[in-house]
């Protein structure tokens, strides 16, 4: 049995991603997995990391509560629109805010540090307007290579990703489709 965090990048929870969070929730739970939901939309915090990491800003109750979800899961999934080929500003900053040095990793020295996530996994569940194929063949990925990248060095892995595209232009029953799909991923991981 697995902890299971869903968070979700889209600002509204009633967005098809949501709907996906909706079903791969209901498919890992069949599983007995345990889910917890972040919709970074409702979470009242300043995503501006307004020194660096220099000085680290004072964390917002729903950022506290955030990092208490992380830790308590070993499974993230992160269910998210791709805007401009990569995830939405509001997950960024939630990123930027959240996975801070001394909770999500410590440097060591110039070369070496400590990554605080190992143990859990994640899956990446990005929709977007264009197909997946030009994506990854001409676009060539920068929202899951960011994330992939942010997680790793926290020492999260194995990561997987799924796509659903194109929304524009995909029926009613393509979008029923995929809801069963992320449904039966959700049974799976």
């Amino acid at each position: 049995m697995k902890n299971i965090l869903i968070i979700l990048g889209h600002p509204l929870k009633n967005s098809f991603c949501g709907a996906l969070a909706k079903n791969y929730s209901a498919g890992t739970r069949k599983k007995g997995n345990k889910v917890r939901f972040l919709n970074l939309g409702d979470l009242k915090f300043n995503p501006l990391l307004k020194k660096g990491y220099k000085e680290i800003q004072k964390l917002e109750p729903d950022l506290i509560k955030a990092q208490k979800d992380i830790q308590w899961a070993n499974h993230l999934v992160w269910i998210f629109p791709v805007w401009w080929g990569s995830f939405p500003a509001l997950m960024k900053g939630f990123i930027d805010r959240t996975f801070l040095p001394g909770f999500a990793f410590k440097y060591v020295d110039d070369f070496k540090w400590k990554k605080y996530f190992k143990g859990k996994s994640a899956r990446m569940v990005m929709t977007m307007d264009s197909f997946p194929w030009y994506y990854k063949i001409f676009i060539r990925e920068p929202a899951s290579r960011a994330l992939r990248t942010t997680l790793s060095f926290c020492g999260v892995k194995p990561i997987k990703k799924t796509y659903f595209g194109s929304i524009m232009f995909s029926s009613k029953e393509k979008r029923k489709k995929w809801l069963r799909k992320i449904k039966v991923i959700g049974e799976k991981d």
